[in-house]
């Protein structure tokens, strides 16, 4: 290994956003020498987008509150396909979470009475027999996630962990075993490639949506782990499950948080009448996200939008008035006059349904182990390789995300993932060593990079490949439709190997990091576009108008996509919960 740098960590983190920092922390603080490499500044990750906050029953909003009301409702969210031992792990352990979390300093907003304030949420109910509103989301006003990212960071750089900031991780690198033995990266300000070495490499690189051509995420969100799992070799689950936010800010994409309609807005068409009362008369505005943004777009179809081209609706905000707007919601205020250029005090936000959240990633357990399958359909852990966040699938989300599980997904399987990383390792795992060879097969895809004499822009091919998306692969969906996408994704996937850089020089070099990236998000489209035409049934947000029915007999299932073969598998949801009985699949109605 003579030409190239080693660094050895007994366990790295790949993403410092909220999954990624709170794995962190619960390594170093375990005596355990952790790295957390980071493309962008730990507190630039999009954690720091998040609006509306972290669901969880703390009862302070409601004294009676069970978190086995938030387990069922989070159960029916995902359509039935989230796995039921995770979510009760989740909703369970939540509290404790939470907790941790204030002792550390997350600065909540708080009731009168000095306790944590918690807002009504989008699917949240009393139970099943009791349909009737909860309040569980615990918010910071509207920047919960910014307060969460500032929190753990400190706690992070009081504990010790070693932050690799401005670092690009290129591909894992795999011994002859198989095993996950640390990554190639990247430090961009110097272009130097480093082999880092380490008996546990957690992906908590976040979310993929820059696939589509119109979304709430930031630029720096391109599934970098789930492109590196695949190339890898290893499975992706139920990665054609992509939420579509109902309100991203009409033309821009930015975010209004759930909150808005938590805190009484509501939506409107172009006949002013509050048309999600047709929908989920219950519920309304707040019933699933899923429900929500396909309701949006059927009145958009059937002519009802607003503006003079009909292609959006309205979020109407202007009755809570100026003081609850200035309280509970000033960052939205913001961003409304910033990027839509109107004033929520005084009239309504355009929004339209965007592309928002990853609920499929790398199947793993509840200790954030990766998986993949043997050749009798057996799950089998994939030693040295975990992961947390929404780059993971374990799965709490199935088909559909509720609002504010995000965040608790974040701190709950991060704060998982740590401890089990620990006890393996105190146990005495040990990994192999990588060889030269080894190694450069991480390097591949840079070494083509640095001698490509000609190809492509990497920026005319990622347009392409996210206008085929947004085209093919969005809010609803059809079987010819996506054969048609395929194909052009096929194509695209021609170029998106033979791009090229116009700059091939070391010192931060954006250029080589944006080809990179490109690579990445070619193999979580492609993905997508496998398991969406073969799940042949419309659940949570995946909805089909060829099969616009559930289909709980072929496809009560999780879907696996195989890079290697390129093909779907099947993988059982688990309906096994610890302390509770389960919750069987019944028609979701909000």
């Amino acid at each position: 290994m003579s030409n190239i740098k080693t660094m050895s960590y007994d366990a790295i983190v790949i993403g410092g956003g909220g999954a990624g920092m709170r794995a962190a922390l619960q390594l170093t603080e375990s005596g355990l020498n952790t790295a957390c490499i980071t493309k962008v500044f730990p507190t630039r990750s999009h954690t720091v987008s998040a609006q509306g906050g972290i669901t969880c029953a703390i009862a302070s909003a409601d004294p009676n509150d069970d978190w086995r009301w938030h387990m069922y409702d989070t159960v029916k969210g995902s359509d039935y396909i989230g796995d039921q031992d995770a979510i009760e792990y989740m909703c369970s352990t939540g509290p404790q979470a939470v907790f941790e979390l204030e002792h550390m300093g997350l600065p909540f907003s708080r009731t009168e009475q000095g306790r944590i304030y918690q807002r009504p949420f989008g699917g949240q109910s009393k139970g099943p027999d009791n349909p009737t509103q909860a309040a569980r989301t615990c918010a910071a006003a509207d920047r919960t996630g910014h307060a969460l990212l500032h929190t753990l960071y400190q706690a992070n750089l009081k504990g010790g962990t070693s932050f690799l900031n401005e670092w690009y991780a290129v591909d894992l690198v795999k011994n002859s075993k198989n095993e996950v033995v640390g990554v190639v990266a990247i430090e961009i300000e110097t272009g130097e490639v480093c082999y880092i070495k380490s008996r546990a490499t957690v992906l908590a690189t976040g979310g993929a949506g820059r696939i589509y051509a119109s979304t709430t995420n930031a630029l720096i969100n391109t599934g970098d782990g789930v492109g590196m799992a695949l190339r890898a070799g290893f499975p992706v689950q139920d990665i054609e499950m992509w939420q579509f936010h109902p309100t991203g800010i009409y033309g821009a994409g930015t975010l209004v948080t759930e909150g808005c309609r938590g805190e009484g807005g509501y939506l409107i068409n172009s006949e002013g009448e509050r048309f999600m009362e047709r929908y989920a008369p219950n519920a309304k505005d707040l019933a699933g996200r899923d429900v929500v943004a396909r309701s949006m777009v059927l009145e958009i179809l059937e002519g009802r939008g607003c503006g003079p081209d009909k292609d959006h609706v309205l979020l109407k905000l202007d009755h809570l008035g100026e003081e609850t707007l200035n309280l509970r919601l000033p960052g939205i205020c913001e961003l409304s006059r910033t990027f839509a250029h109107v004033d929520p005090v005084k009239e309504p936000i355009p929004v339209v349904p965007t592309c928002h959240y990853m609920m499929g990633g790398i199947p793993t357990n509840v200790g954030g182990q990766a998986l993949t399958q043997d050749e009798n359909g057996n799950d089998q852990p994939i030693p040295g390789l975990f992961a947390c966040g929404e780059a993971a699938c374990v799965s709490v989300h199935g088909a559909n995300r509720l609002g504010g599980n995000s965040l608790l997904d974040l701190v709950v399987f991060g704060r998982a993932a740590g401890l089990h990383i620990e006890e393996q390792l105190r146990g005495g795992f040990e990994v192999d060593d990588a060889s030269e060879e080894d190694i450069k097969k991480a390097m591949a895809r840079l070494d083509r990079l640095d001698s490509a004499k000609e190809g492509e822009s990497v920026a005319e091919v990622r347009k392409d490949l996210q206008a085929c998306m947004q085209l093919y692969f969005g809010v609803f969906r059809d079987g010819e439709s996506m054969e048609k996408g395929l194909t052009l994704l096929e194509e695209i996937g021609e170029r998106v190997r033979k791009t090229r850089l116009g700059d091939t020089s070391d010192a931060f070099n954006t250029a080589r990091i944006e080809a990179l990236e490109l690579d990445n998000l070619f193999e979580v489209a492609y993905a997508t576009a496998k398991s969406a035409i073969e799940r042949k049934e419309s659940r949570g947000a995946h909805a089909r108008n060829d099969f616009t029915e559930r289909d709980d007999e072929n496809w009560l299932k999780h879907s696996l996509y195989f890079p290697l073969d390129k093909r779907v598998g099947k993988r059982d949801v688990n309906f096994a919960p610890k302390t509770v009985p389960m919750f069987e699949p019944k028609i979701r109605t909000y």
